[in-house]
């Protein structure tokens, strides 16, 4: 059962990561392309850790090494576009509703993985539970938007990114399906150069600048933090999912929407200068039907 604590912990790294990305979204950056290259360019820095035991890979496997880099980087791409237009507390939840489905399914026909009755069960409340989660109705959006449509093209990248990653993981020691994935990334980093947003960001402006406010006065620094709380997530759930069931990992997702609802719960009331969000009463009641739904069938896989 580490394999479950270790996930745990992640998804708590990331219900935090995922908070401070809506922040730099929406009063930083601004723009998803840009924010895609700063997240995957420095992925090549996966690459330090070759003189650490890191092997080469044989054949088709480097396929499947660029195949899972190169989707998790577009996963990024398109979930930072449905974030930009959508509330976090329901974006989010849903794209981890499509990425536990598609895992399952890819990972039931490609890599040959069964569940027990109990395992499938849980699976299937905590896709409740997600989709609980996604109902969306705020001062932009009621119902369906563009946003979730992004976040279901996200899903079925971020599903694809982690079957090809347990693919490797099988056949290879963990740090090098690691390293070649992660360092497949930054390909994307790359590709996005083409944008002339992102080309932009290198040139110094000259003319004056509006004051600041506090989180652009900080970009950098949360940045910085969303990166390093961002690599410590992916490395925990990667391993998780190393040594042990890929779709039973992805489907503990719910849980990582849970603490981040409850988070955004508090930022909203205590410090809504920082980070805030609308919530009417009857979603509020629902979302907390969906939190009892995670704990259940997070209960249900260690039963």
């Amino acid at each position: 059962m580490l394999w479950f604590f270790i996930a745990l912990a992640g998804y708590f790294f990331l219900a935090l990561t995922f908070i401070l990305d809506k922040l730099i979204l929406t009063k930083s950056v601004g723009k998803p392309v840009v924010y895609t290259f700063y997240s995957t360019i420095f992925m090549f820095g996966a690459l330090l850790a070759w003189p650490f035991g890191v092997e080469l890979l044989h054949g088709v496997d480097w396929w499947w090494a660029i195949t899972s880099g190169v989707a998790f980087g577009f996963g990024l791409w398109t979930l930072y576009k449905a974030v930009k237009s959508g509330e976090a507390s329901h974006i989010n939840p849903l794209n981890g509703a499509i990425v536990t489905i598609s895992t399952y399914a890819l990972s039931f026909y490609f890599l040959s993985e069964s569940l027990s009755s109990l395992q499938i069960l849980g699976m299937a409340v905590l896709v409740c539970a997600s989709l609980l989660l996604s109902l969306e109705k705020s001062r932009k959006h009621k119902g369906i938007h563009m946003g979730f449509v992004w976040a279901i093209v996200s899903g079925i990248l971020f599903a694809v990114s982690h079957v090809s990653a347990k693919y490797l993981y099988d056949l290879y020691p963990f740090l090098t399906g690691f390293v070649w994935t992660r360092a497949a990334t930054g390909f994307v980093g790359l590709f996005v150069l083409l944008f002339p947003s992102v080309r932009k960001t290198f040139k110094k402006k000259k003319t004056k600048e509006k004051p600041k406010t506090k989180a652009k006065r900080y970009a950098g620094a949360i940045v910085v933090a969303t990166k390093v709380l961002g690599v410590v997530a992916v490395v925990l759930i990667q391993y998780a999912m190393a040594i042990g069931s890929v779709s039973l990992v992805v489907a503990m997702s719910g849980l990582q929407y849970a603490l981040m609802f409850l988070l955004i719960l508090f930022f909203t009331k205590f410090l809504p200068k920082i980070f805030k969000e609308y919530f009417t009463k009857r979603e509020l009641v629902i979302e907390w039907v969906a939190i009892l739904l995670v704990v259940v069938g997070s209960m249900l896989f260690v039963i």
